[in-house]
């Protein structure tokens, strides 16, 4: 979960925008001295395409930081307890947690929550689709906000929608139309905000076309809340992540201490954000200092704070609920808890939710990862899942030099969410498999294929959109989720919900071999 800082860039790509603007006297200069700014070092630029910057980028490495563990549990009662001082820690019963299966799980769901919600529904997402059936989903919320004014006892429903301004704004017809007439019938109940990356300003701004805009910054968060439930995904409110799409979809049910910290962070991403107002101009919260008119250093510092509150509030909360809870001299029994009225099944899983927010310095997914695929040594397995395979530095370098054996699971060219797209979008399946042959020729090189092995998800008429990893330690029963933007297992992110057959669903090698 992030506000994803996908702002490299490099000269091939500044080149190419200049083709599209020419008669700009002085742009070359200006695109030449932001190429240099955000350009790579030269090691990692030997290991990437250049056509990699036509997509979505993951951000640059951080420095490993290993926090110390948790002074509340004796060593080694508790295995992942340092991330504890980074993030809130919060216990849940696996029986309230549901992973679904498909697109049209995840969107009949979501319809469901959303007609039985009685006080709040957040969505965040990178955009709104414009077809029918996101008319649909804001069909059902305007039903459910006019269901609420006509009640006998009217409740204090409130919808809140966060996206990114760009990618939201995009065309004519876009999301932010999509939703001006619930916001122009229901101006008390709905908030619908939008991100604007404080990178993408002054001639900037001005210049890049839409579509390129978006390669600078975007806001990534993926979580669908309603009243204490929610869904935590890297799927898009669109029709294609509806219907033919995979992704990952984490279903937790009545957990609210969850909630209420994501209905927080996204409130606080959404008053660091552009508000939509029922005209379709923007504004921004009273107070706060404007993303790309306003000083960027103080932008930056002021989203920080904000954010950094939510979660340094939480995790306050959750560590003296896990004193009260484990560590107090009066603690009840499941027996008592029970007949006190507290009914809910003893935690028996963990969540940390890992924040990733490069422009705001707000690092924690980086650093976490880094830290649990560094431990993960031999006799552990590492799975990873990505639409789009571009590890960062850091991540390749952990990948080819520890001792777990790793299970990578990509999108085959055909069912790249780019595959087919007209003009220079199109390239960018090809630039994915030349990156692949790359790291596995230096996997191949190193005689490492049988520890590391790479696997590409084919299956006819669907695109791949999953991201995430599952690292199952050998000391630690049913392994740790690592939610990078998706997480779960490769079994679970390629959708076999029993209506596949063996030549609809294929985990493809053949692309890969490398003669040796």
């Amino acid at each position: 979960m992030a506000v994803a800082a996908a702002a490299a860039a490099g000269p091939v790509f500044w080149r190419r925008l200049l083709g599209l603007l020419p008669g700009r006297p002085g742009l070359a200069a200006l695109l030449g001295r932001l190429s240099d700014r955000l350009g790579r070092n030269r090691d990692r630029q030997r290991r990437r395409s250049p056509w990699l910057l036509l997509a979505p980028l993951l951000s640059p490495t951080v420095p490993q930081v290993t926090s110390p563990p948790c002074c509340l549990c004796p060593e080694g009662v508790h295995r992942f307890q340092w991330i504890r001082n980074l993030v809130p820690e919060f216990g849940v019963s696996s029986s309230h947690v549901r992973v679904l299966s498909s697109p049209a799980e995840f969107f009949e769901l979501m319809k469901g929550q959303i007609r039985v919600a009685k006080k709040r529904v957040v969505m965040a997402s990178l955009y709104l689709g414009t077809g029918p059936l996101e008319q649909e989903l804001v069909d059902c919320l305007e039903s459910t906000l006019e269901k609420s004014l006509q009640a006998k006892f009217p409740s204090n429903l409130k919808v809140s929608i966060l996206l990114d301004f760009t990618r939201g704004s995009r065309g004519r017809k876009n999301s932010r139309t999509m939703l001006l007439p619930l916001l122009q019938r229901f101006p008390e109940q709905v908030r619908v905000s939008l991100f604007h990356t404080p990178h993408l300003r002054g001639l900037l701004r001005l210049l890049i076309p839409e579509r390129f805009n978006e390669t600078i910054g975007l806001q990534h968060i993926k979580v669908y809340l309603f009243d204490n439930s929610v869904i935590l995904s890297g799927a898009n409110l669109s029709d294609s992540y509806f219907t033919n799409r995979q992704d990952r979809y984490v279903f937790l049910q009545d957990c609210v201490e969850i909630a209420d910290f994501f209905t927080e962070l996204v409130d606080a991403v959404g008053d660091v954000s552009l508000q939509l107002q029922g005209d379709d101009t923007v504004q921004v919260v009273d107070g706060m200092v404007h993303p790309y008119k306003g000083d960027r250093t103080e932008y930056c510092k002021a989203a920080n704070k904000r954010v950094m509150d939510v979660i340094n509030s939480a995790r306050t909360r959750q560590q003296m609920l896990h004193a009260q809870t484990f560590h107090s001299n009066s603690l009840l029994t499941q027996e008592d808890a029970a007949a006190a009225g507290d009914r809910r099944p003893a935690p028996d899983t963990w969540i940390y939710p890992l924040i990733q927010m490069k422009p705001f310095e707000i690092q924690i997914d980086e650093i976490v990862t880094e830290t649990l695929l560094t431990e993960a040594e031999r006799g552990a397995k590492v799975y990873l899942t990505t639409g789009y395979f571009n590890l960062t530095q850091a991540y390749m370098d952990l990948v080819l030099g520890t001792r777990a054996e790793y299970q990578i699971l990509l999108a085959s060219p055909e069912v790249n969410g780019f595959f087919g797209a007209k003009g220079v979008a199109g390239a960018i399946p090809a630039a994915y498999v030349h990156i692949e042959r790359q790291f596995y020729s230096e996997v191949c090189s190193l005689g490492q294929q049988e520890r590391v092995q790479l696997q590409e998800y084919w299956r006819r008429g669907w695109t791949f959109h999953a991201k995430g990893a599952r690292a199952a330690l050998p000391e630690v029963r049913g392994g740790v989720l690592c939610h990078l933007r998706a997480a779960e297992s490769p079994g679970e992110a390629v959708g076999e919900d029993g209506d596949s057959t063996d030549q609809e669903l294929l985990l493809r090698t053949d692309r890969l071999k490398v003669q040796t």
